[in-house]
């Protein structure tokens, strides 16, 4: 198994980069999150996943090992397969799916091209749990350097917002979606208020 290839990008588009190492040439399939964040480079470093199969052997690439797990657990869902899931990362930041399948937000997963309500179901029933887990274990919040307080403002407004009688799957929900509308830079106090007393 390739777990990761740092070398010189030699080719680059939207869903695929030819990345040379060690004189190798390797096509590599990204998502557009991953693009976004090296198309301005000339070397990269990428967590990768290798899928054999009969007739081919096809080589995914991610920025970060976050992505790459989301990318495993997405294809371990009966009917989603690599192109499908691929589609899923270019589509929704990794930390809004995990808080689409842990709310159960079959809106936001079957808006994105390639899936269906049926398949959408499937995603929610299958990673809910494990989805779940892995959120509160790798931080899924934002892929930038803010990460360490935007975790810890999360964290804290989900607590208080407990306290107060406020569901946690709601919670979360109502966070996000602050978050998302009033930027990374919001206060907890205020955070709080919004949740709590919403338009």
């Amino acid at each position: 198994m390739i777990a990761y290839i740092k070398g010189k990008i030699i080719y680059k588009e939207p869903t695929f980069i030819i990345a040379e190492a060690n004189n190798i040439g390797y096509e590599i399939k990204i998502s557009m999150f991953t693009y976004d964040k090296i198309k301005e480079k000339e070397h990269c470093e990428l967590h990768t996943y290798l899928q054999i199969k009969e007739d081919s052997h096809s080589l995914y690439g991610f920025l970060n090992s976050e992505e790459k797990k989301s990318f495993i657990s997405l294809i371990s869902v009966k009917g989603v397969g690599p192109s499908v899931a691929m589609s899923i990362l270019s589509s929704v930041d990794v930390s809004d799916l995990i808080s689409a399948i842990g709310t159960e937000d079959l809106a936001l997963i079957k808006s994105i091209k390639g899936v269906g309500p049926k398949m959408a179901q499937r995603i929610v029933l299958e990673l809910k749990d494990k989805l779940g887990k892995m959120s509160d274990s790798l931080n899924y919040i934002k892929y930038d350097g803010n990460n360490n307080n935007l975790s810890a403002l999360r964290e804290q407004s989900l607590a208080a917002l407990i306290k107060l009688g406020i569901p946690k799957s709601a919670a979360e929900k109502s966070i996000q979606e602050i978050i998302k509308k009033e930027g990374q830079d919001i206060d907890i106090e205020t955070l709080i208020k919004l949740a709590l007393n919403p338009a």
